[in-house]
This record gives C-alpha cells, structure tokens and sequence, in this order.
C-alpha cells in the first residue's frame, strides 16, 4: 500500500502549486524506487537463507542416513549374539 507525501497548504501558498505537486511527485518516485530496492534485497536474502537452510537440512539427512545404518549394525550384530546363545542353549539341552 504506497503512502503518498503530502505538504502543508502554507507549503503550496509559499512555493506555489507547480514545484510543491513536483516536489511531492519527486518524494513518491523516491520512496517507491527504496520500496523496490528493499524488497529485491528482502527476496534475495530469502533466496541466500532459503539455500543455506536446504543444504544444512540435506547434510542433517546425509549423517542421518550415516547414524541409522550404523544403528542397523549394531542391531544385527547383538541379535546374532542372542540367537547363537540360544541356539547354543538349546544344543546343549538337547543333548543332555
């Protein structure tokens, strides 16, 4: 919602209304060129952190990736511990 300036009246009976409705169009054009500029800085800055937020959320998948098959290791190797006691449990009940 652009705000246009506005002076007093005792502004436009001192200059007069030609150069005060210039220098009113003047402060607009100004203000709508820094609107611009704020909002491609505003975009651009979104874009940069947008980026860094997408790589550090696939490096935090990657070492995800990394924890959980190291996790699936460690699963597997103590189940095989557990069935081969049992295993080894149950031959020896077998046989006796």
């Amino acid at each position: 919602m652009p705000v246009t300036a506005k002076l007093s009246r005792r502004f436009y009976q001192r200059f007069g209304d030609e150069l005060t409705n210039e220098l009113v169009e003047w402060f607009n054009q100004v203000d709508a060129t820094y609107r611009l500029e704020l909002r491609e800085l505003i975009d651009l800055n979104f874009a940069r952190s947008d980026a860094k937020f997408e790589q550090r959320l696939g490096e935090l998948r990657a070492e995800m990736r990394i924890g959980f098959a190291s996790l699936e290791a460690r699963l597997i190797k103590w189940m095989f511990i557990f069935w081969a006691g049992t295993l080894g449990t149950m031959v020896a009940l077998i046989k006796l």
